[in-house]
């Protein structure tokens, strides 16, 4: 059916947090792909996406961004589309030092 809606569970964790808490329920379009999710996270918090993305749109190294629990890379990296129920995870890198 066009149009359809379905909810998503975002989780984010270390400093993430501070900018969208640590867990929220979002309603997308279905056919919707990691990345338009996370354009839409973008828009929420400005600095969400700089700590996530590179400036050309990829996931940056040491970041984890993984769909019911299957890091987005080895399924279809940003394309991966997301379906009703769906849970994804948003680790940035870790701070050392």
């Amino acid at each position: 059916m066009e149009g359809s809606v379905m909810k998503v569970t975002v989780k984010v964790f270390a400093d993430l947090r501070e900018l969208l808490g640590p867990e929220m329920s979002l309603s997308l379009a279905e056919g919707r792909t990691v990345c338009d999710l996370l354009q839409i996270l973008g828009q929420r918090h400005d600095a969400f996406l700089p700590k996530i993305l590179e400036p050309d749109g990829q996931i940056k190294p040491y970041v984890s961004i993984l769909k019911n629990g299957r890091n987005v890379k080895s399924l279809a990296d940003l394309d991966t589309e997301l379906k009703e129920g769906d849970t994804i995870a948003v680790f940035p890198p870790l701070a050392g030092g």
